[in-house]
């Protein structure tokens, strides 16, 4: 594992529906929510310009931390501006909540889920390598510090170690911030996980969200807004500069352009605000949302939500996927048995009850897709063929039906940029609640991942490897702090594996997994299952980065 120096009263924040293309624009803002600074990187550039610099002996003084005087400077050669190391900020997202209508001015309004909604938020922050524990908190969007970290030396005669502060289970009410304090160069490794569950009302089912590092650009896939389909967008501007938020849509119907509405869109410092997808694009049965933003990056979630008549049909907490590039996998995909999902399916209504993958092409050009499904024994063959062409400006959707039962990845290859998200339904009975999962396209892991698992349930992490071989290297850590013996898997290419979370270890619950890959490329998913059909999946973000080096050129 590489260490960088560490180791492995419900008040709601101003949510406002969104009108009709027709209809004019919306725009909501939220209310102050603490958190902690995110990292911060400053630029500095020098720019002479027009006309005829006099003054034999004048001096040029660069006020610039780093930067040598001009004197040393050739032009147009770079020098090193080292940029120190920023907080550690992850966003976490809030419960889901009951749309009960939007009406066409002012906000929408929601109610609690049921009787027996929780939701929690678990948090993880390493220590370096030595054991020092930084300065760390969980603070909510009603303004209320929910938990307090506080920074800890290794004790006199200690054998140096690392370490871990864990926050298992931290009943929320709204959107949260995990925040470290950077400590010398690098930036704190953490990592929080939103769950959601319900066993009763409209919103019954699991969802689980993991926290992320607030982005100015970022894809979030799988929203759906047809009949009995709910979809809730929500921003939180984690920093101390306002953001400006435009809103870009890809759906299965094909969009002329964005709506007016959905551009400009304004998130104060410290505060949350929420859209209803269904006032932008109603009727798309696959919707992808590009959010970029200016000014303060933003951290974003959909709760997606569906029922069927008086059925619930599931709830999913959607971040962030991996961008749009030419190779997509996306690990974390249950099948059920074929026969009767096919059954299923084929009933009024139940059409996004079977499992399947979806397709987002951004860009003007249609994309030639391959696609490479392989389960725990190796590949098997996509009913159908497995070339599609996805048209440029839409997601295609492409049916997983008729897979034997069990756990797969898919690997993709284009032509062209894409990414892909893929729909997981459970249960195989149109009378009873179904849940589904929604897991998106991975990143590559690599060395140093956290990921918060929360507490209890079954958790597993599928890991898909297209080619080659990769070893998976896993250290439990436990609620009391400790990092425990890894456990390491060997996955050959071509093959889906599946680590197992352990309830505990040494006797303590575990609460986080640290986990590296080597060898070739492999992507992993997070799936959650509870009782009945309550499934949910989160995704393996990127570890923290640490200070950096920007060059910086003196011209004239």
């Amino acid at each position: 594992m590489r260490t960088r120096g560490k180791m492995p009263g419900r008040r709601e924040g101003n949510v406002q529906a969104m009108k009709r293309p027709s209809e004019g624009r919306g725009a909501a803002s939220g209310r102050n929510t603490p958190t902690g600074r995110g990292r911060r990187a400053r630029t500095v550039g020098a720019a002479i310009a027009g006309g005829l610099l006099v003054a034999v002996g004048a001096a040029l003084t660069v006020y610039a931390s780093g930067i040598p005087a001009p004197a040393s400077l050739a032009a147009g050669t770079a020098r090193s501006a080292e940029v120190p190391a920023g907080d550690a900020v992850r966003g976490c997202a809030g419960p889901a909540r009951l749309l009960e209508g939007t009406p066409v001015q002012g906000d929408p309004q929601f109610s609690p889920a049921s009787k027996t909604a929780r939701t929690d938020v678990s948090a993880i922050v390493l220590s370096d390598t030595q054991g020092t524990l930084p300065d760390a908190s969980v603070t909510g969007a009603d303004g209320g510090l929910l938990k307090s970290l506080p920074g800890q030396a290794v004790a006199a005669g200690t054998a140096a170690q690392p370490r871990a502060a864990v926050v298992p289970a931290q009943s929320v009410s709204a959107a949260a911030i995990l925040t470290a304090r950077a400590s010398g160069g690098d930036v704190p490794d953490i990592a929080g996980l939103t769950r959601f569950s319900a066993s009763d009302g409209d919103l019954r089912g699991l969802a689980t969200a993991s926290c992320t590092a607030p982005a100015n650009d970022q894809w979030l896939l799988g929203a759906s807004t047809t009949v009995g389909r709910t979809s809730v967008l929500t921003l939180t501007n984690s920093s101390a500069t306002p953001a400006t938020v435009d809103l870009e849509f890809v759906g299965d119907k094909p969009l002329a352009q964005a709506p007016p509405s959905s551009r400009g869109l304004q998130v104060k410092p410290n505060s949350s605000a929420s859209y209803v997808l269904s006032g932008y694009l109603p009727g798309q049965a696959n919707l992808s949302v590009h959010v970029r933003s200016t000014g303060g990056p933003v951290s974003a979630v959909i709760q997606q939500s569906t029922l069927r008549g008086l059925t619930p049909g599931g709830v999913e907490l959607i971040t962030a996927a991996a961008a749009p590039a030419a190779r997509q996998t996306v690990a974390g995909i249950d099948l059920q048995d074929p026969a009767q999902a096919k059954q299923l399916a084929a009933r009024q209504g139940f059409a996004d009850a079977a499992a399947s993958l979806a397709l987002t092409v951004p860009g003007a050009a249609d994309a030639v897709v391959q696609l490479r499904v392989y389960g725990r024994n190796g590949p098997v063959a996509l009913p159908g063929g497995g070339v599609v062409t996805a048209k440029a400006g839409t997601v295609t959707e492409v049916s997983l039906g008729g897979l034997p039962a069990g756990t797969y990845s898919v690997s993709a290859s284009a032509d062209v940029s894409f990414t892909a998200s893929a729909r997981v339904p459970r249960g195989l009975s149109a009378t009873e609640p179904l849940d589904f999962a929604s897991p998106g396209a991975s990143i590559r892991l690599g060395d140093d991942h956290v990921l918060a698992v929360g507490k209890g349930l079954t958790r597993r992490v599928v890991v898909g490897v297209p080619d080659g071989r990769a070893q998976i290297r896993a250290v439990p850590v436990t609620d009391d702090g400790r990092l425990h013996a890894a456990q390491t898997v060997d996955v050959a290419g071509g093959t889906t594996a599946v680590v197992d979370v352990p309830a505990e270890a040494e006797g303590s619950p575990v609460a986080a997994l640290l986990i590296s890959a080597t060898g070739d490329p492999a992507y992993g998913t997070l799936v959650t299952t509870g009782d009945g059909n309550a499934i949910a999946a989160a995704s393996v973000v990127a570890p923290a980065a640490g200070a950096q080096a920007l060059p910086v050129t003196l011209g004239y």
